[in-house]
């Protein structure tokens, strides 16, 4: 595997971990919508992932056909997250039911942020690897003078 395969591996996951940070960042700002176009409330989302060879040069793709075959990362999907709504006693919410309940989303603000988190670390784990082969090849380019 060569430096620019790498860099291609690690800005694949940099490419996914935004996506989830965006969905999160959906999930947080819905938080508390009662009712969507569908008249439900709003249902939390998640990414899925899913591994993808690198995609690259002729001879990179004939070379994986020969070796092992290197692999980034992709979002495959963004999927509503299964479960119940929250019923909250609110019978001056406008969304309220005959009994005075206010179903809200299910969206957990602490996993969100933890969520968050996670994909940030990722991230930078991610520019981190391709800083570091940026250095080695800036080392390898000093080694030739």
């Amino acid at each position: 595997m060569d430096l620019i395969q790498s860099m291609d591996i690690s800005a694949s996951g940099m490419k996914a971990q935004r996506t989830r940070l965006n969905v999160i960042s959906m999930n947080l700002a819905n938080a508390n919508t009662t009712r969507t176009e569908d008249g439900f409330p709003y249902r939390r989302k998640t990414s899925l992932f899913q591994t993808v060879p690198v995609a690259g040069t002729f001879a990179a793709k004939l070379q994986d056909s020969l070796d092992e075959k290197i692999y980034g990362i992709k979002v495959s999907d963004i999927v509503p997250v299964e479960g119940e709504f929250k019923k909250v006693f609110d019978p001056s919410h406008p969304d309220a039911d005959e009994s005075g309940f206010v179903f809200m989303p299910n969206v957990n603000l602490v996993q969100e942020m933890v969520q968050m988190l996670n994909a940030n670390r990722s991230y930078e784990a991610n520019v981190t690897a391709v800083k570091t082969a940026k250095d080695m090849a800036m080392r390898a380019l000093e080694i030739g003078r």
